[in-house]
């Protein structure tokens, strides 16, 4: 029996966050953020400076992706989820912010997942080895702060049923348990 995906739409808020469960399959369509390490650093740094972020993040999805170029006709090139770990240093400044979900691959640690449950968001896990599959439910990619950063600046992405699964809800749930 296969489960039925959940539909979510972002930007995300408590609402349709707050009946996940890990585990729980969802189809995400909507604009998120497309971040990576030296990103999360310079809006990390920014924010302690007190700074004006170049993009919002209250009720925000950022996925730690490495895109590829995209290929003629195409929208985007392969799209595959990045270790999450990476970012666990940055995180509670991104939540503070407002951050609701997060997109990665790999398990995160427990501080993280206390996190989540203070700040009331979740961590999704993209399928690992789709990365090619998972471009073609991007409607659009373009840079939109960072640019100097190349690979490594900040995305918005359109997507549409892009799929996701629950790894770490609002209550401590944990899929890799």
């Amino acid at each position: 029996m296969t489960k039925t995906a959940i539909k979510l739409k972002s930007p995300l808020d408590l609402k349709q966050i707050s009946s996940l469960k890990s585990g729980d399959i969802v189809s995400l369509s909507g604009t998120v953020l497309g971040a990576r390490d030296a990103a999360h650093k310079r809006m990390v740094l920014s924010i302690k400076k007190g700074e004006k972020l170049p993009i919002g993040l209250k009720n925000a999805v950022i996925f730690y992706l490495g895109p590829s170029p995209a290929p003629p006709g195409k929208v985007s090139g392969s799209i595959g989820p990045t270790t999450s770990a990476r970012m666990d240093i940055y995180s509670e400044t991104l939540l503070m912010q407002g951050l609701k979900a997060m997109i990665g691959k790999g398990k995160r640690s427990s501080e993280i997942k206390e996190l989540l449950k203070k700040y009331r968001a979740v961590y999704f896990i993209a399928p690992g080895g789709v990365a090619a599959y998972l471009s073609k439910k991007v409607k659009k990619i373009e840079i939109v702060a960072y640019h100097d950063l190349g690979p490594e600046a900040i995305y918005s992405l359109e997507v549409e049923d892009f799929p996701l699964i629950v790894a770490n809800d609002i209550f401590g749930g944990d899929i890799f348990k």
